[in-house]
């Protein structure tokens, strides 16, 4: 299907919720084997493997394209999982404001009490994003 023929209702959109955060903790334990495998098996190969690279339509600060459909009213300043496969199997998630500016935060506890998930938390990245 041709990109500039997609349809804008299509919602890509999922909340960041803790079966997400669970999810990209598997795929990290998943290729933290895969990868020791790998090095186990090449100790004396170079071998160059390919590695995903961030989307440029997709960085932080930059204003989410078109392409990706409107971002329903009750998702705006939301913690949404990443769009970009690069992310996939990092500890991240995505927050998109009014203006469709995208803002990524980690999902690491902040100062080591505060989860992704945590009221105050929240409050401080609806502050963060707001235009």
């Amino acid at each position: 299907m041709d990109p500039l023929c997609w349809p804008s209702e299509t919602n890509s959109f999922r909340r960041f919720t803790p079966e997400s955060l669970a999810a990209i903790e598997e795929r990290i334990a998943k290729k933290k084997k895969q990868q020791a495998k790998v090095n186990q098996n090449n100790k004396d190969q170079d071998v160059e493997e390919d590695r995903l690279t961030p989307q440029l339509d997709l960085k932080t600060y930059k204003k989410l394209p078109s392409l990706y459909g409107d971002l329903p009213m009750e998702l705006i300043g939301e913690p949404l999982e990443d769009l970009d496969p690069y992310y996939s199997d990092h500890k991240t998630f995505m927050v998109i404001n009014k203006r469709r500016i995208i803002f990524r935060f980690t999902a690491t506890p902040a100062l080591c009490i505060a989860g992704p998930f945590n009221p105050i938390r929240k409050a401080a990245i609806k502050i963060l994003i707001h235009s």
